[in-house]
């Protein structure tokens, strides 16, 4: 038989929108608790609580469905991952060097910085070549956890990596790898986590520490957690509406649970931020009144100083427009025809020159003959 832990609901309120979610320590412990012990008493799950330990999750409910997505990235006390932990850094192609070369340069350069833990680099040439196929791409984001880019590529490689990286939430972060604190920047978001907050739904989680943790490690990463995603969120803290701890296969343990007061503020915070057609209209007309007030008063001063004497100006009468002339038909000119018309009418009046010069003769000749006979 499983068991099934219940938790009593836990509230606790908020002084202002941006303040900390305050969670109670002792509630996360007892759900701390009854998650490592319904781990241990599962028989599917002996063995990865034996090697690696299956993942702890924060589940975060919202009053509203944000309008955009976003990223933050959570940074923990206890990291997640081992020394040893499936981590791929993506890289530029450096000029006047082989792939090979490239791999080994920025391992050099890594180890310099002070960064000790192993970390797979793949260049960009290589990306393009030999993890074209589907298959490989697969396989790829299977063999790593956790993947990170150099900041002046990472632009280019979505149409690379391909969409199953962005629909299991393993996106390549950026890192810049120029920077100077270049070892505690990478540990920050090796040993750390992410969350996703989409635009399509008001759920949302991360993945905060794993079953082979103590229950007072898991308890400071959870309140680490909360408190930054608290402050990094787009909208208010208050729209956070219930917060669970849960694992693969547990139920979800409400460690935080908001008052239905906070969804009349996270409304007015709304209101307040996208105002209505009629509000905008509204704001409009006061401003024009406001700039037609001063223009009165400064009238009325002028009215009040002494009138100048007016200069007399001669009132130039308005001329009638002169008529446009009509140009007359007599004056107008016949264009002339073009010349293949006039050669064949030329061409056409000595044919009926010949023919006129043929009749004639003719007729001379039989009235010749009449008068003879």
């Amino acid at each position: 038989m499983r068991m099934r832990p219940v938790l009593p609901l836990h509230t606790c309120r908020m002084e202002s929108p941006r303040d900390e979610l305050a969670l109670d320590r002792t509630q996360v412990k007892k759900a701390a608790q009854a998650l490592q012990a319904y781990i241990k008493s599962s028989s599917s799950s002996q063995k990865l609580f034996q090697n690696e330990g299956q993942a702890v999750f924060l589940l975060f409910t919202q009053w509203k469905i944000p309008k955009k997505e976003q990223t933050i990235r959570i940074p923990l006390p206890h990291g997640l991952r081992k020394e040893t932990g499936d981590v791929c850094l993506f890289t530029r192609d450096e000029p006047n060097m082989t792939s090979e070369q490239t791999e080994r340069f920025y391992k050099k350069l890594l180890t310099e910085r002070g960064f000790k833990h192993g970390i797979e680099v793949i260049p960009f040439k290589v990306l393009k070549t030999e993890y074209k196929p589907f298959e490989a791409k697969r396989r790829l984001l299977g063999n790593f956890d956790l993947f990170l880019a150099d900041a002046r590529i990472r632009r280019r490689l979505p149409s690379h990596i391909g969409k199953h990286f962005y629909e299991r939430k393993k996106a390549p972060l950026s890192v810049d790898l120029e920077s100077k604190n270049l070892a505690r920047y990478m540990e920050l978001l090796i040993q750390g986590t992410t969350l996703c907050v989409s635009s399509k739904g008001s759920c949302c989680m991360a993945r905060v520490a794993h079953s082979n943790m103590t229950a007072d490690e898991i308890v400071e990463n959870v309140t680490m957690a909360v408190s930054t995603i608290s402050t990094k969120l787009a909208t208010t803290g208050r729209n956070i509406k219930i917060i669970h701890l849960k694992s693969q296969d547990s139920v979800a343990l409400p460690i935080y649970t908001s008052d239905l007061s906070h969804l009349a503020v996270v409304e007015e915070a709304q209101k307040k931020a996208h105002p209505t057609k009629r509000a905008q209209k509204r704001k409009s007309e006061n401003k024009k009144t406001e700039v037609s007030e001063p223009i009165t008063k400064e009238t009325e001063k002028d009215e009040d100083c002494e009138e100048e004497i007016p200069q007399l100006v001669p009132i130039e009468t308005p001329t009638k427009k002169p008529k446009r002339e009509g140009i007359s038909k007599k004056g107008l000119k016949k264009a002339p025809k073009p010349a293949s018309k006039v050669l064949t009418k030329t061409v056409k009046d000595k044919k009926l020159a010949k023919k006129t010069t043929k009749v004639t003769g003719r007729v001379l000749k039989r009235k010749v003959k009449t008068n003879q006979i």
